[in-house]
C-alpha cells in the first residue's frame, strides 16, 4: 500500500470518526446520562458491532467525546482569560464561560458528569462508570488552568506548586457550584458569577502580573 492511498484511509477514519461523534452527540443532547450505544449505532445508521470498532466499549466513546468537549471549553475558557480587559472582569468572564457551556448543555453536562439515575431509568451498561471517567476531566481542567495562572501572575518563591493548588482548586469550586446551580437554580447564572468571584478575588487582587508573561 503506498502512502498516499494510506494517507487516503486515514483521512477516511478520521471524517468517519467524527460522524460517529456527531451522531453520538445528538443522542447525548437528547437523552443525556441515559445515552446508550443501541441508540447511538441508529442514530449514526450502522449496527454497535462496527461502533464498537471505532471506539471499543462506551468508555472509549465516552472518552472520545469528553475530549471533543473539553477540548472546546478549555479554548473558550482560555479566550476568557486573554481577553483584553481588567483583571477582575476576566476572572468573572472566566466563570461565565464555564456556566454558560454547560447551561447551554445540559445533557451534554449530565452525560460527562453523572451516571444514569434510579428511578426507572436505563442505567449505565456493564462496565461503565461515569465517575472514573470524569475525575481525569477535572484534573485536566486543574492542570490547564494552573499553567495559565503561572504563566501569567508572579506569585514568588513556590508559585508553580501554588498554582497548582488554584487552579484545581478553582476548577474543583465551578464544577461544584455550577453542579449545585444547574440542578436547583437558586439565583441568575450573573448572581452566582459575581458571588464566586467575590470569594476568589482576596489573593488574585494582590497579586502582580508576571513581568515575563502575558498578564493576568
Amino acid at each position: 500500500m503506498d502512502t498516499t492511498h494510506r494517507t487516503e484511509q486515514q483521512r477516511s477514519a478520521e471524517q468517519r470518526r467524527r460522524e460517529l461523534l456527531e451522531a453520538a452527540d445528538r443522542v447525548v443532547l437528547r437523552d443525556g446520562p441515559q445515552a446508550s450505544m443501541n441508540a447511538i449505532a441508529a442514530e449514526a445508521g450502522i449496527t454497535k458491532p462496527i461502533l464498537y470498532r471505532h471506539f471499543g466499549d462506551k468508555g472509549g466513546l465516552y472518552r472520545a467525546l469528553a475530549k471533543r468537549h473539553t477540548d472546546a471549553l478549555l479554548a473558550a475558557l482560555r479566550g476568557a482569560l486573554d481577553a483584553p480587559a481588567e483583571r477582575r472582569q476576566r476572572v468573572e468572564a472566566t466563570l461565565d464561560t464555564y456556566l454558560a457551556a454547560i447551561e447551554a448543555r445540559p445533557q451534554v453536562y449530565r452525560f460527562l458528569m453523572h451516571p444514569a439515575e434510579d428511578g426507572g431509568a436505563q442505567q449505565p451498561e456493564q462496565g461503565f462508570d461515569v465517575g472514573r471517567h470524569s475525575a481525569p476531566l477535572l484534573r485536566r481542567m486543574g492542570e490547564e488552568l494552573a499553567e495559565v495562572i503561572a504563566e501569567r501572575i508572579d506569585l514568588g518563591e513556590g508559585g508553580e506548586a501554588l498554582a497548582r493548588v488554584w487552579g484545581h482548586g478553582i476548577v474543583g469550586m465551578m464544577h461544584a457550584a455550577g453542579d449545585w446551580w444547574l440542578g436547583e437554580r437558586p439565583c441568575s447564572r450573573a448572581e452566582l458569577v459575581s458571588s464566586l468571584a467575590e470569594l476568589l478575588w482576596g489573593r488574585l487582587a494582590a497579586a502582580h502580573d508576571r513581568k515575563d508573561g502575558p498578564g493576568f
